[in-house]
């Protein structure tokens, strides 16, 4: 019997209609065009307005996008796995709350909360539901409403992030293609750094903690940085050297959008030049779980079956970590 491997079998995106750009950001905050450009490589990002709207009504259109390149019915899909740190609620879970909006209801589902790398671990998660042979369709899907916890009076994190959704759908495979390896890693001691203090059960939501503005997004973006550049780029050497491949066997590297210098820092490391190489940033900014499949639904035309790719992120708590695939269809 053939081994099973989980490819990736279909992309989905979506992003808000409304552009939050550089120059209307310099209306709200001490900051300016040039400075968030030089700095992180971003000119606008997308923001979900509307009334009653949250991370769900993202993470369905970007599913129904695959529902109708794969002419699926919703039942079929046996799991759903939602990569987040904006769910719709604490609980019910918002994998939960997608799959009764898309009418899945032969689908389990929970969300994963890794920050940035959420995305990569949902895969490798996903990927192993394949790999057992038990489910024949999972759904992975990164999806964050950032604008909900970012403090619009904070110019440090209020030109990072965006909001947005992107999907994919793992099948099973026997002639080798899809998630081939993963290395993921995380380290607790940088919450610190990166965290959002309040509405947990360290320090649940009082008066005190909303007066303090502790339910925002913080980030000492200095060490972040740091720890960026370097996590990122040796878990994507690394994976590389695992797997006894250089730069010249990877088609393309789909790295986590958090700020332009990490990404050549971590091209550089693993001897790629920037054109192969998906970058959006400047169009999106950071979407926190949804930065990867935002990039794949971009890029889905140009990926051809057999294409080599190493998928790299690093997000708060700290997590980071690279994933290989192997690329399994061509686009029509």
């Amino acid at each position: 019997m053939s081994k099973i491997t989980a490819a990736i079998t279909a992309v989905g995106g979506y992003v808000p209609e409304y552009r939050l750009t550089n120059q209307e950001l310099e209306k709200m905050v001490d900051t300016n065009d040039e400075w968030i450009r030089t700095r992180t490589g971003i000119e606008e990002r997308r923001i979900l307005k509307g009334e009653g709207l949250a991370t769900s009504d993202m993470a369905v259109p970007a599913i129904q996008e695959i529902l109708r390149k794969k002419n699926l019915d919703p039942k079929e899909i046996d799991c759903i796995i939602c990569a987040t740190v904006t769910p719709d609620m604490v609980f019910p879970a918002t994998a939960n709350i997608v799959a009764d909006k898309l009418g899945a209801t032969n689908s389990w589902g929970f969300d994963l909360s890794a920050a940035c790398s959420g995305f990569l671990f949902a895969l490798t998660t996903g990927a192993s539901y394949i790999e057992s042979g038990r489910y024949k369709k999972v759904i992975v899907v990164g999806a964050d409403k950032m604008s909900a916890i970012i403090d619009y009076t904070d110019r440090n994190t209020c030109v990072i992030f965006g909001d947005g959704a992107g999907a994919v759908l793992l099948e099973p495979d026997t002639e080798g293609n899809g998630i081939l390896d993963s290395v993921l890693k995380s380290d607790g001691s940088g919450r610190n750094y990166l965290n959002l203090k309040a509405g947990g059960s360290l320090k649940p939501a009082s008066i005190e903690t909303v007066t303090a503005r502790e339910h925002y997004a913080y980030q000492e973006g200095k060490t972040v940085f740091k720890f960026a550049v370097v996590g990122m780029a040796d878990v994507s050497a690394e994976i590389l050297e695992r797997n006894n491949l250089t730069g010249e066997d990877i088609a393309w590297l789909v790295p986590h959008q958090a700020n332009l210098r990490i990404i050549d820092a971590t091209a550089n490391r693993m001897g790629l030049s920037m054109d192969k190489v998906m970058i959006n940033i400047q169009r999106y900014g950071n979407t926190t779980s949804a930065t990867i499949p935002l990039c794949l639904w971009e890029w889905e035309k140009q990926l051809h079956k057999g294409d080599l790719i190493v998928l790299s992120a690093f997000g708060g708590g700290f997590t980071w970590g690279a994933t290989l695939v192997k690329w399994a269809y061509d686009s029509e």
